[in-house]
């Protein structure tokens, strides 16, 4: 298959390895949405859309958050500096923008990302400890987003203003229940209660790990599910479900 910008329905079918049928219920669940061209409206796909359809975000993160070597995450999902990513994150909302049954909501998710992803910039600034910035994907088909960091991680940041947490687990319930004051730079993790609450309103899911601690929060519920994890991540990770 020649390296075309647009596939039609079987050529998307074939390089997907699904029933074309399949990419039509898709398309009318809004899971994978289609292009339509031409007088008679065929379906095509654009191939860097079904591209990133393959690609598992979460796998991706998480793999680099926990890796021994701070090396750099693919370009396309590299955010440098705050400045890149405010502006990755402007170009999400549009995206979400765009999609009728996201009218309401849209404003939230990308508020959510967006605190999340600032958390990560303030809280390192000047001591990352190996690679700088985050890792920010999104797939709107999939209706997923995905932050990472190689940060000091919460556990390490809150301990300057409440050095009694013992753990990541102790930290992680601290920083999405409780105010956190202190002189700056010392104020750490008040935005995550500003992410529980709009959840709890919504019917977006949270997964969250600092460490070896991972927290869990469903739609339309303020309840804190926190666990211990078998993997160990330097910094934070954060996928929303929308």
């Amino acid at each position: 298959m020649e390296n075309k910008e647009y596939l039609n329905i079987r050529e998307a079918a074939d390089f997907l390895q699904v029933a074309v049928i399949t990419l039509r219920r898709w398309d009318k669940e809004g899971k994978l949405k289609s292009t339509r061209k031409g007088e008679r409206g065929h379906r095509f796909y654009r191939r860097v859309d079904l591209e990133l359809f393959k690609t598992n975000l979460f796998e991706l993160s998480f793999n680099w958050a926990k890796n021994t070597e701070g090396k750099e995450p693919e370009k396309q999902f590299y955010c440098q500096n705050s400045a890149i990513f405010q502006a990755r994150l402007a170009s999400l909302a549009e995206e979400l923008k765009q999609l009728p049954e996201l009218k309401e909501l849209y404003p939230i998710i990308a508020a959510i990302a967006g605190e999340i992803g600032d958390n990560s910039f303030a809280h390192n600034l000047g001591n990352w400890p190996d690679t700088p910035g985050i890792f920010f994907g999104y797939n709107i088909n999939k209706k997923e987003i995905v932050l990472a960091d190689r940060g000091l991680g919460i556990l390490y940041t809150l301990q300057r203003v409440k050095p009694e947490l013992k753990n990541h687990k102790e930290a992680l319930n601290t920083a999405f229940t409780e105010i956190i004051s202190g002189r700056a730079p010392e104020s750490r993790g008040n935005g995550l209660k500003f992410v529980r609450r709009e959840i709890a309103k919504t019917s977006l899911n949270l997964i969250f790990q600092t460490g070896d601690a991972v927290l869990t929060i469903k739609h339309s519920s303020a309840k804190l599910n926190i666990k211990k994890s078998d993997a160990f991540l330097k910094g934070c990770l954060a996928f929303i479900k929308f």
